[in-house]
């Protein structure tokens, strides 16, 4: 554990089912979205009943930034009525009848006013909800429901806000349209969130750091960049292997709709960001999307052209490998064949150039 407590998430759990315990232990930043992810029964969503206190069996310890909630050495245990936690299920949960306004209300009553530390105008503005607060919950679209669930859950001015598959009830648009309400509750507010979800996309998009679960254990936990690119991990391989960087805003082209973003290894040439310039952008790059020459090309659509050197291979699907790269002290991936990897003579410590395209690039 580390010394600095107080600025932690720590859980330590042990809970027995039949055919299956849960045992983990967790040493997490205070601040910022950890993903708990993992594939079905692999205990992600039991890992974060326990942490709110709704699986009293649990034997452990957990505190967030410094505030004890349950340890079994001393007997304490808080009831989860009396934690300052916001949780928000794959269902919305909502009162169907009540408005919003007052579903808003009713998670307002649940904290003193000495202690509210996320005002309901806050909430209301960070969830994109103010037109909706005298509408019935029977009226929204599932995307509108959940981003009012997730008000709900801040109304309470929770010290950490707990979230079960938000996104998993979604189709495609609606994800979509909710995403973006995500990533402003982890850039404005400090609230250190927990984000249970079996998407890598949601993971790569929102999380700063990766706890995976297998079986009710945790085979590895760290930055979300990191594991990523680990080629020892199953994340790093298949069709969805990605790697995810962190840029910055440079410029933007109006007339060909592209941004400009400068990260650790060089710049990348972007689909357009309404993001100011100055600010922090979260690329992911798809292993798929990338191609590897021993020269760098002319001639050629391709736009982002990087320096790169070969840190590791492994094999991947039939045929096929996954290259690990550094660019410039960034990790990223590179799928190919294996017949391009024999010719182009890959092997670790080569330098050669990644190429990707500006339109397989995810903002």
């Amino acid at each position: 554990m580390t010394s600095d407590s107080s600025q932690r998430i720590q859980a330590r759990f042990k809970l027995h089912y039949p055919g299956f315990v849960l045992d983990v232990d967790l040493d997490l930043a205070g601040r910022g979205v950890t993903a708990l992810f993992g594939p079905s029964g692999s205990g992600k969503t039991s890992c974060l009943r326990t942490m709110a206190g709704l699986e009293r069996r649990a034997q452990g310890y957990m505190a967030v930034n410094g505030e004890v909630w349950q340890d079994d050495s001393t007997g304490l245990f808080v009831p989860v009525h009396q934690r300052a936690l916001g949780y928000v299920f794959q269902d919305a949960h909502l009162f169907t009848h009540l408005s919003v306004a007052q579903n808003l209300a009713y998670g307002m009553a649940r904290i003193a006013l000495a202690q509210r530390r996320v005002s309901l105008d806050q909430a209301v503005a960070l969830l994109g909800i103010g037109h909706l607060m005298s509408r019935q919950p029977a009226t929204l679209s599932g995307g509108e429901r959940q981003r009012v669930a997730i008000a709900r859950a801040l109304a309470t001015s929770p010290r950490i806000l707990l979230m079960d598959e938000p996104l998993a009830a979604l189709d495609a648009r609606r994800k979509a349209e909710i995403l973006p309400y995500l990533e402003k509750l982890h850039s404005e507010l400090a609230i250190p969130v927990l984000y249970v979800s079996h998407a890598l996309d949601e993971v790569a998009r929102l999380a700063d750091h990766l706890v995976l679960l297998e079986a009710g254990r945790v085979t590895a936990s760290g930055a979300t960049s990191a594991l990523l690119t680990r080629l020892d991990l199953p994340l790093a391989h298949g069709d969805s292997a990605s790697a995810v960087l962190t840029a910055t805003v440079h410029s933007h082209d109006p007339d060909d709709h592209l941004t400009l973003a400068r990260f650790c290894g060089g710049t990348l040439t972007v689909p357009m960001q309404a993001i100011e310039t100055g600010k922090p952008l979260r690329i992911r790059v798809q292993a798929r999307d990338v191609s590897l020459t021993l020269e760098k090309q002319t001639g050629t659509s391709i736009i982002n052209i990087l320096n790169a050197t070969v840190t590791a291979l492994s094999p991947d699907s039939p045929g096929q490998v996954m290259v690990a790269l550094d660019v410039g002290g960034c990790p990223l991936l590179a799928r190919v064949t294996s017949r391009s990897a024999r010719i182009l003579g890959l092997t670790p410590g080569l330098a050669l150039q990644a190429q990707i395209k500006g339109v397989a690039i995810l903002g």
